[in-house]
Parts: structure tokens; sequence; C-alpha cells
């Protein structure tokens, strides 16, 4: 067992303590009959599955959870710093409580991950929101417990941000969101300083966590009835590099795959510059892997490519793309693409557009260039106007809704097994998802939420399919 394995059961000990002195403190101070929190999370699945953290830590400290901020005892926004809009309704929504603390001040109100790991957004929540009590950032997240009861107890506000240990804490409890897909973190931080992103200094320096500790967890979530399972890092292609006995993400994917059950195995995110044939070919041979491969290239112009230091270029992203499609049969691949990176011309947003033809994603996450503060890009020189860069915006989603409506249409007749996911609120339809992440609008009964089904695709619509069981 590993020297950081035994340090986080240590004090996995003693915050156990804490949940319960907090317990203790909480069936004092709660407004109703039970101490109730409400958690809201911005951002990406890792802040998704840290707040499943949060709750596993409230959940033992006394809490039950409410979808109400006006019915909380305890308010708490897991925070995302990737883009600055994702920062502006943080700030919106925090204002909007201020009322609320004042109609009922034993209320604590606290902010943690990505934004608070930010000098400058910790220094404004201090000094332009006074009733916010607890700020805590993504290194604190294990010594939660310890937090939450000193602001309880000592009635002070309480900052903690940039304790960065390098270390992996085990032993946290979860509550999970779902029933039948769920996110299993295997490392944290990011080692690759895209220039345009603000991760590596707010998530620290990649971690990864043991493979056995991982084996067991996705052992218990398949046990559990989970049917769709995310295995989540910042590069999950760089897995197992920090590890006293390295292992490949390839070999880890390999034996969650052997686990005996019913489930889809996905991950997110890789980065092209460590997509291996290794990884490709796991994929291909897979039981339970899905045959869909998310691999962001952000721009098809090797200039920008290397002004973002994305460590690979057009031509091998290309060939990382040709051997999948080789080697994976249907394979479905998405991507990322920011637009209008500084400097970047309207000739090498060219080069972007004829990569997304060559290749013809299933779909694609797009965004126009968001200059985050601390990055080298920020300082970039940036001429090319706002209304310039939506305009090829607008370009690029018009090529891509070309390619999706072909290869959905090229669906239709199919049958797909797909995972039901919801019962959409207004139709009453089903919406489910194929392995390669598609979704699927069925008719059918709520009974089937959760359960894998075959679809016959019946209809095509650019982005969805419709199908019927």
């Amino acid at each position: 067992m590993s020297e950081t394995t035994i340090k986080a059961q240590q004090l996995s000990e003693k915050q156990s303590e804490f949940m319960q002195l907090t317990a203790e403190i909480m069936e004092i101070r709660k407004r109703g009959e039970k101490p109730l929190a409400f958690i809201r999370t911005y951002g990406c699945q890792q802040n998704v599955a840290d707040s499943e953290k949060i709750k596993g830590m409230l959940a033992q400290s006394g809490f039950d959870f409410t979808d109400s901020p006006d019915d909380a005892d305890f308010i708490l926004f897991n925070t995302c710093a990737v883009r600055e809009h994702a920062e502006d309704r943080v700030f919106g929504n925090v204002g909007a409580l201020k009322n609320l603390k004042r109609r009922h001040p034993q209320i604590l109100i606290a902010l943690c991950g990505c934004m608070m790991e930010e000098e400058h957004v910790a220094n404004r929540i201090y000094n332009s929101f006074p009733f916010v009590g607890l700020v805590f950032g993504t290194h604190s997240l294990h010594h939660f417990p310890e937090l939450l009861y000193r602001s309880l107890v000592d009635g002070k506000r309480v900052f903690e941000r940039g304790n960065d240990d390098k270390m992996i804490y085990e032993g946290i409890p979860v509550r999970r969101d779902g029933t039948f897909k769920g996110w299993l973190p295997i490392m944290y931080g990011c080692n690759n300083f895209c220039t345009y992103c603000i991760v590596p200094y707010v998530r620290g320096r990649e971690r990864s966590r043991e493979k056995d500790v991982i084996l067991s967890e996705a052992r218990e979530m398949i046990q559990g009835g989970f049917k769709d399972i995310t295995l989540l890092g910042q590069n999950v292609n760089s897995y197992g590099k920090t590890l006293e006995n390295p292992v490949t993400f390839a070999e880890l994917i390999r034996e969650i795959d052997a686990i005996d059950g019913d489930y889809w195995l996905r991950f997110m995110t890789s980065h092209p510059k460590d997509c291996s044939k290794e990884l490709i070919d796991a994929i291909a041979g897979g039981t339970h892997i899905s045959k869909h491969l998310h691999l962001p290239f952000q721009s098809g112009s090797d200039r920008i490519l290397k002004a973002m230091n994305r460590y690979y270029d057009r031509k091998k992203y290309l060939e990382t793309i040709r051997y999948a499609k080789e080697r994976i049969d249907g394979v479905s691949l998405t991507s990322d693409i920011i637009v209008g990176f500084p400097g970047e011309t309207y000739e090498d947003f060219k080069q972007t557009l004829s990569l997304i033809r060559e290749v013809e994603f299933t779909s694609l996450f797009t965004f126009i260039f968001s200059p985050r503060k601390g990055t080298p890009a920020e300082k970039y020189d940036d001429p090319i106007p706002a209304e310039e860069k939506s305009k090829w915006f607008q370009e690029l989603l018009d090529v891509q809704e070309e390619i999706a409506a072909k290869r959905c249409s090229a669906m239709v007749g199919q049958t797909e097994r797909v995972l039901i996911e919801s019962v959409k609120e207004k139709t009453g339809e089903l919406n489910a998802r194929t392995g390669g992440n598609i979704i699927v609008e069925l008719e059918g009964s709520p009974d089937l939420v959760g359960t894998f089904q075959n679809a016959k695709i019946t209809q095509a619509r650019n982005w969805i399919l419709k199908g019927t069981l």
C-alpha cells in the first residue's frame, strides 16, 4: 500500500470526528425537522464527482438535501474557472443569496472549486460578498468536514486555498447523484499547460489513483447496478505515470473491462499527444468499452496549435484518427474546438473547417476563445474583433450541422443498443443514448429508465435520432 493511501486513511479517521461533531451542532441549528443542504455544481464532470464527495461528507454530518436554497441550512456552490461566462454566473447567483442570508442569518453560505483557487476571485468574494462564510479550493476537499466545523463553531469566515500537497486522498464518502450513470475519477490535475487553460493552476499537477483502488470502486459500482461508468481525468491518457509502479491507461481500462457485468465503460478527456495505438486497440477489443473517442483537437492550424502549446500537429492528429477508424468498428468521434484564439486568422480557421470535413465528427463542443486571468494567452495580441469571431463560429456550426445530419441519416433503419436515461417532461418521451453517445428519443414506459434496450432508428434530426423500441 502506498504512502499516499496510508496518509489518506489516517486523515479520513480525523475527518470522521468532525462530521460527528457537525451533526451534533446542526441538530441545534437546523430550521426544519432535519438539517438540509443545497449544492449547485458548475462546470465539468470532475466538479460533479467532487460534489458527490461533498454530499457524502455532508450526509455523514447529519444533512439531508434539498433542491431549493430557500429551505437550506447550508448552501454551497462548486465553481468552474474554465470560462468567463461560468464565473459571471457564479457571482450573479451568489449575489442573489444576500436577501436570503438577511432573512435567515443562521444559514451558512459556502463556495468551493476551481474559481476559489484563483487569488483575484477569492479576494473579490472576501471583499464584496461578506455574507459568504466558507471558501475553500480544490486542494482542500479532503478536510472539508474540519473547515465546515470551524466555520460553524467560531462564527468567523473561513478561507482556505492554495495548499496543494500533491497527494491523493482516498476513503472520502461518496453520495452519488445517479443510480445507473456514474463518474469514477482515476487521476487529478494536469501537466500540459496549454496556454489558454487555467486547469493546471487551479487543479495542480497530475496525480494518479492506485489501480487496485480504481478497480475496487469500479466493481462496487457495477455490482451496485451502474450501467454507464465514465472514467475521469484532465488527461486520462497519461494515467499511471506518477505511480510507484507505472500503469498505462490502456492496461487500466482492459482490467476494468474484464469485470463481469452489463455496463458501458467510457472515459474523458483524452489528449491527442498521448492517445496511443495501444489505447485504440484496447477500445477495439473491449467488451464493455464504448466505441466512442472524445479527442479534442482545438484547431486545425499547426501555427495555432503551437501557440496553444498542444504538443501535436495536424498530421499526427489525423494519423491517430485514421488508426481509430481502421481499428474500431463504427467508432463515434467527438472533439472540442476553440474559435478565435489570439492571432488566429481566417486562413487558420479554414484549416479547422477542412479538418472537420475530413474527420466527420459525430458532434463537437465549440467555444469562442475566452481569456483566463493568469494564463499566457491572456496577454497575447488579439486583433480580430468579437463580431468577426462570431461569424466564424456560426460558419463552423453550419458545417458541423451538415456533417451530423449526414451521419445521423445514415443510421436510419439500423438497430442500436441504447441506455434509457430519462423521461422528457413536456412530451413523456424517453431520452436514450447509444454507445456512441448519440441521443435517441423513443416512445415507451418510464419504468424502462436505467435499462438497456434495443431501438430501431426511424428518423434523423441533425443531432438527435428518433426511434422505436
